[in-house]
């Protein structure tokens, strides 16, 4: 048995950040990670001589200070630098036809006016014109400045005359997106790309998305002098720099090391048991990193009520994912090929529809370390639409399975040919993750992608639980999913356990 004062169960940015903000006040914190790699469903790993992202591709507001992004800040509070690589512009192949676009607020336009008129256009500047006090106000009151307890009064009185300012537009950014898209936009086609950037965001179209995520995703995309970024050494190095802020702070990261079950006693958290027997106990509580459904899994029977219980496990979830990843020769590539692609099968089937839209990545066109020379990594995956219950019955050993991994896999290989077209011919590593991948590494529920709440009908639920000294951060938390989201839930709980004057101090020292 061993002592420490805060467990946090799984090493997910959202556990990341806290912890390292957690070890950087100056508590002693342990991660216990399940996986032999950590960071959940953001780590990396190498097959080959290539390096693969597992999960995210698409980052922004990373390399500047101070930032509206919650990861930037934890990082900034931390003082773990994460060099980055900038780019603007993206593929996409819609049923309009295939174009490149970028972020900032003029290029779009010109793409819309080519497919859609000048109507269009007219209606799409109206949008920006209504969404710029929002997305002013979205990030008025930086997550680094919240806690979640009354001391909160104290950390955000310096941001309340400008939250006040914009009390009216805060009050709008509660509701679903498609609330204020509506009443401005007639265009179908805008109507698809907003439910598709909503889709991105949320794992859901506009009408169950908040206002608030779009609102806080043009403040990003849509501000001067924009830039996308992608971390020097892939999502691995993100993962890195958050591992470096705990340990570097006296806290501890426990790999291979799976939660049994949360250890109440009392109804108050004391430690966790783990797989190998072993037990942990915490003074000062646990922090469960997994989601709403598996965090349930580890309480014992008689720990919550029946009622709470099943209120928790009907909590909707998103679909999971398929990935491709494959490493390629890369001779003769288009000079200008951009990095990131999104394909859109038919938008009549809905965004949300399984296998509908792919996302395709070959981040080794900005980072060539992450692949041997003259060749490149690829990362196709299908975000949040892959049906759990298609897999559910298969052994993952078992022909049915690899033939189901054949087959499902075959629209995300159509995407990626109409963006290299002889790519079949161009393997060197090629590999299919499943749901089955997901719910086996990530120990995720059925292979989520988190829970499907829909703004305006049902709010997240935040980081409490009917148990003292029980406390849970992540997408089963926050609005959004994503990282920007898993952080600012993971900041906001970690500086609930901080004093005042530290809170006060880390507000000063990023000039927020």
């Amino acid at each position: 048995m061993s002592n420490t004062e805060i467990i946090i169960i799984g090493s997910g940015i959202g556990g990341l950040s806290c912890a390292a903000l957690l070890a950087h006040y100056g508590l002693d914190v342990t991660v216990c990670e399940s996986h032999t790699i950590p960071g959940g469903a953001a780590h990396s790993f190498q097959r080959d001589g290539f390096i693969f992202d597992s999960g995210p591709s698409l980052y922004s507001g990373l390399s500047y200070s101070p930032s509206p992004n919650p990861l930037k800040q934890v990082l900034d509070a931390i003082g773990e630098p994460l060099p980055c690589l900038n780019y603007d512009t993206w593929g996409c192949y819609l049923p309009e036809g295939n174009f490149n676009t970028s972020v900032g607020a003029d290029q779009f336009c010109d793409i819309l006016r080519q497919l859609r008129g000048n109507e269009a256009v007219k209606e799409w500047r109206k949008l920006q014109q209504v969404m710029k006090p929002l997305a002013k106000a979205s990030v008025a009151l930086p997550p680094a400045a919240l806690r979640f307890d009354w001391n909160a009064i104290l950390t955000v009185g310096k941001f309340a005359p400008s939250l006040l300012l914009k009390s009216k537009q805060v009050l709008k950014l509660t509701g679903p997106f498609s609330t204020i898209a509506d009443e401005v936009i007639n265009d179908p086609f805008i109507h698809h790309w907003l439910d598709l950037l909503c889709f991105l965001l949320s794992g859901l179209p506009a009408t169950g998305t908040s206002a608030a995520e779009m609102a806080f995703m043009f403040a990003d995309w849509y501000r001067p002098g924009v830039k996308l970024d992608y971390p020097v050494g892939g999502s691995g190095a993100l993962v890195d720099a958050l591992v470096r802020g705990l340990t570097k702070n006296g806290g501890k990261l426990q790999l291979n090391a799976h939660v049994e079950q949360i250890l109440v006693k009392n109804n108050q958290a004391i430690g966790v048991k783990l797989g190998n027997g072993d037990t942990l106990t915490a003074t000062r509580g646990v922090i469960s990193n997994a989601s709403v459904w598996d965090t349930l899994k580890l309480l014992p029977l008689d720990a919550v009520s029946q009622q709470w219980r099943t209120q928790k496990q009907q909590t909707p979830p998103c679909d999971s994912f398929l990935h491709l990843h494959l490493g390629i020769e890369g001779d003769n590539l288009p000079s200008d090929l951009p990095c990131h692609h999104i394909v859109v099968n038919d938008w009549e089937k809905g965004i949300t529809a399984e296998q509908n839209v792919i996302l395709v990545s070959i981040p080794s066109l900005l980072d060539p370390s992450l692949a041997p020379p003259g060749k490149h990594t690829i990362h196709v995956y299908t975000p949040g639409n892959e049906p759990y219950h298609l897999w559910s019955d298969l052994k993952r050993n078992s022909n049915a399975y690899q033939q189901q991994k054949e087959g499902r896999s075959q629209v995300m290989w159509q995407a990626l040919e109409r963006i290299i077209p002889d790519i079949r011919h161009r393997i060197s590593v090629s590999l299919v993750g499943t749901p089955l991948t997901h719910e086996r590494f990530l120990r995720r529920h059925r292979g989520s992608y988190g829970p499907a709440i829909q703004a305006g009908k049902a709010l997240f639920p935040g980081p409490n639980t009917p148990i003292d000294g029980l406390w849970c951060c992540g997408d089963s938390t926050f609005p959004g999913i994503g990282l920007p989201a898993v952080a600012a839930s993971g900041m906001m709980l970690a500086n609930t356990f901080a004093s005042v004057d530290q809170h006060l101090h880390l507000l000063k020292r990023l000039s927020l």
